[in-house]
């Protein structure tokens, strides 16, 4: 897979989940539709993981482009 291709779904990954994460904040005193529910612990782990996937992706393909020139 082309360096510049896991740059771009890297940033992809971070802007999905960071509109995601500012999505599901709450607005006029109102939650999201998980909160007090037995997934809450799940949402937490997938936007960490989400954040987690996309800097990676970032660091990888940033490093690949510097150790190839």
């Amino acid at each position: 897979m082309n360096d510049i291709t896991v740059l771009v779904g890297g940033v992809v990954t971070l802007l999905i989940t960071g509109g995601l994460f500012w999505y599901c904040l709450p607005r006029n005193g109102k939650t999201y539709r998980f909160a007090d529910t037995e997934f809450e612990p799940y949402i937490g782990v997938a936007f960490c993981a989400g954040i987690a996937l996309g800097f990676t992706m970032i660091l990888s393909s940033i490093l690949n482009l510097m150790g190839t020139q």
